[in-house]
This record gives C-alpha cells, structure tokens and sequence, in this order.
C-alpha cells in the first residue's frame, strides 16, 4: 500500500508515525502525491511508476537545494526509488494566487510582483543550478537534441492533430518539421532546461516562489522555459504584461551571460510556436483521448495564443505547419459565454415522473421512447444499459430506433439552428421510457453526439435513473465525465 511505504518514511525521518494522509489532487502525469501530517512536521510523499524519472527529480532537487534555490529538498527515498518524501511548500500554486489577473486580464501590482520574482529566479535555476551539474542524471535524455524535438513535434501530431479529425499533408508538414528542428538545434545550449516552467509548477511560500516538478528537464534553450511560463494557455498573461516580464528575464539571465536581447526575442518566436504544438500534443492525449476536463477546456486558449503567434510574426519557412495551425485554431474556436446555446439532454422513467426544469424556461422536447420495443424484458439485458454493446446491437437490430431518431433529429436541429441566430442560451430534450435504463439511454447518447458532431455545442448529459452525467464540450465529439 502506498500508504505504508510512505508512513515509513515519515517515520525514518521524523521518528514518528504521520497522523493524516491526505491524497492530493493528481496532475497530469502518473505521480500519486500525498500529505502527510503529525508531530513530525508535514512532508509530501511521492509514489512514481517511473523509477527513472524518479531517481532524476531526486537528483535534480538535492542538487538545487545544495546551491540555496527554491526548491524542495528530497530528505528520504526507498532502495527501490519507486517512492520519495520531499519538503512541504505551502499550499497555494501560483497559478491560484494570480486568479484574479487570469480570469480579467488585469494583474495587481501583487500579482505581478510574483509573476517577476518566479521570472527572475527562473535564471538562478537555469544558470546557477548548471554548476556541478551532471546532465546524464536527466531522464529520458541529458540534452534537447534532434531526437527530443521530433518526439515533440510527432507527439503533437499524433495526440493532437490527427484526432482532431483534420485533413493534412503529412509528407509536408513533415518537411516543415525538419525545418523547424534545425532552426531550433542552430545554436549550441548551456543552460538548464526546466522544460515544464508554469504557473502550476509554482508554488507560493512566504511571498517568495519555489519550483516543483522539474524531472524532464535537460541541457537545452532557456527561451523553452520562458516561452512555457508567459505563454501558458492558461495564465492569460496580455502581451504588455509578457514584454515586461520577458525583459524581467532578460535582466536577471544578464548577471550570468552576455545576451543579445533582439536575438533572443526573435528566436523566442520559434521556440513559442514549438512549445505551443508541445503543449497541444498534452492536451490532445490527456483531453481528447482521455477525456480529462481541465486538459479539453485548456485547448481552445492554447489555440488562440498559437493564433496570435501566427499573425504576429512572419513563418513563411513553415508554410504547411501555419496553414494546419490556422485551421485547427478556427475548428476549436471557443464560443463567446454571452451567446452560448447549452443543450441540456436527459433521459428517465416515466415511473418517477417528468425530470424537473431546472431551466426555468419551460421549454423543450420530450420524446416517448416507450414505442421501442423494450430490452429490458429479456434477462440478459435487465443490468445493462443503453450504453451496453449487447444493448446498442439489440435496438439497433430491428430497425426501429433509427427511423424515430431521425425525426427526433429534424425537430431538434429546427429549434437548435433558430435558438443559436437569435442568441438563446438553452434548449432542454428529454427522452423517457419505461425504466429509464435501456430506450431512453440509448437515445440521448444518440442525441448528444449528433448535435454535438453537427453544432459543436455544449452539451449536458443526464441519464437520471443511474447518476451519470455528462459533458460533450465545444470541442466536437469528445465526451467528458464531469466531475
């Protein structure tokens, strides 16, 4: 149990046992991180399935911590370096002490303040913490090479890219790939790569800012990490605020290196447009593929910065890439919340009622689903439901279904195509059957991929009768469990 490996840990350290154990909310890698609390102190316990990267982020750390930066100090692991127990930095990120400035646009002199200082020190880590530095201790490979860089730019267009469901030229667009890795491979690197420097990886203790989760970094540019921190999809830096804060950067990296700021900027653009597709590749497999919220809402912003991006600077030695980027910003274009139409669709048992209109508008579609012939009178069906495979073959075997859904379609689509002119923000359908289990299921998941495929629309899914709810967001057909 992690629990107890972590508990001995504690132990070893503080010669006590912890008295709490708190999971913590995970991120987007395979890391469970845990707090734990008792007379000893509080540390944060790590349980990672990669040993490698695990041994690098030990390393890394204690070698950061011997120089007096800001990070955390690993002060117990197991022989096996499957698990880790490191200091406690507080818990507020700083990506939630500047929510404020994220949400308007409009940062306080506070928040800019931390905004500077995580900037500033970013070249203490980049700089300072090279020194004594044994780049081999970095996983999965010691340097940004030719090789890292097609696996970013591959991962971009196999995560992303190709289950966005747009046409592309590969063979040109991988043309345009060598291009960009060898602009990017033209100059020789010296600096510490922290590779994931944002907002989420910042945390906030004593006013001052302290840096987590650095464990792919590497030998590579320092622009990578300015780029990931002022451009986070995210963190809604406006481009004043980022030319400010770029300079920021560039005074603090200066006390180390002798830097030619226009040269540095021009080639930031680059490195911007590399890290964005890194960053879209992330989002498509942990959004798209698995289906998580917070990386699907995270594509359209991360969409519109690569937007702005395009038509701020002239990458005419890309062209294919460009056109592909421009297509897939306007395919995930996020919609204006003053005139969004939300699609709310449920299904239910007639047994317990109508489902209440939480609307307050009184309007909408409910469809008899009770003129399908049942499944749920056969006992191999009676515990699965309308999102069943023996369930979905049965109904769809005897041809009923499809002819009652395509009238329900041509009514939902007249009143979804007039409520989206004239600027209506709701529109409820509801599908009932006897049990609310198998005819209603079935036909609400149809719905809500219609409408989700032909519109785009924000869709709510209910199936009342079993808990279940459901998003399909804007972004297409991808469905998300809400939480």
């Amino acid at each position: 149990m992690p629990t107890t490996v972590l508990s001995s840990l504690y132990q070893k350290v503080t010669y006590r046992l912890p008295e709490k154990i708190i999971e913590l909310t995970g991120s987007g890698s395979n890391r469970r991180y845990y707090r734990l609390e008792g007379d000893g102190g509080i540390y944060i316990g790590v349980i990672g399935e990669s040993v490698e990267e695990n041994k690098a982020f030990i390393k890394l750390a204690n070698h950061f911590a011997d120089r007096n930066l800001p990070v955390p100090r690993v002060v117990a692991v197991t022989p096996q370096r499957d698990a880790y127990l490191q200091d406690y930095l507080g818990d507020t990120l700083l990506f939630d002490a500047i929510a404020e400035g994220r949400a308007s646009g409009v940062f306080s002199d506070e928040e800019k303040r931390l905004l500077s200082m995580s900037i500033r020190s970013l070249a203490d880590i980049q700089y300072r913490g090279t020194e004594g530095l044994d780049f081999n201790v970095c996983f999965p490979l010691p340097e940004f090479c030719r090789r890292t860089v097609m696996w970013d730019l591959n991962y971009f267009k196999y995560n992303f890219l190709k289950l966005s469901g747009l046409y592309f030229n590969e063979s040109r667009l991988e043309d345009d790939f060598e291009r960009l890795a060898d602009y990017l491979l033209s100059e020789e690197y010296s600096t510490f790569m922290y590779r994931d420097f944002q907002s989420r990886n910042v945390m906030i203790k004593d006013g001052r800012p302290w840096f987590i989760d650095f464990q792919g970094g590497r030998k590579g540019p320092a622009h990578y990490d300015v780029a990931s921190f002022l451009w986070q999809a995210k963190a809604n830096i406006p481009s004043a605020l980022r030319e400010e804060l770029i300079d920021e950067y560039l005074d603090s990296a200066s006390r180390y290196a002798a830097i030619d700021r226009d040269k540095f900027k021009e080639r930031l653009q680059h490195v911007v447009l590399f890290r964005l597709m890194q960053v879209l590749g992330a989002y498509g497999f942990r959004g798209l593929f698995e289906k998580k919220v917070h990386f699907l809402e995270s594509i359209p912003p991360a969409l519109h910065k690569v937007k702005e991006l395009l038509e701020a600077n002239d990458f005419r030695q890309y062209p294919t890439l460009v056109s592909t980027l421009e297509q897939l910003a306007d395919k995930f274009r996020p919609v204006a919340a003053a005139d969004h139409l939300t699609v709310t669709i449920r299904s239910f048992s007639y047994k317990r009622g109508l489902p209440d209109d939480a609307s307050g508008n009184g309007g909408g579609y409910v469809f008899d689903c009770r003129g399908l012939h049942n499944p749920g009178r056969y006992a191999e069906y009676k515990k699965l439901t309308g999102m069943d495979a023996p369930v979905i073959e049965f109904l769809e075997a005897r041809g009923e279904v499809q002819p009652f859904l395509e009238h329900c379609y041509a009514l939902a689509d007249s009143s979804v195509d007039v409520y989206m002119r004239r600027g209506f923000t709701s529109l409820t359908i509801d599908f009932g059957c006897t049990g609310g289990q198998h005819r209603s299921v079935y036909c609400a998941e149809k719905m809500a991929a219609h409408l989700s495929n032909k519109y785009g629309i924000d869709i709510r899914l209910c199936h009342r009768e079993q808990r279940i709810n459901k998003r399909y967001s804007t972004l297409g057909q991808q469905i998300v469990e809400e939480e």
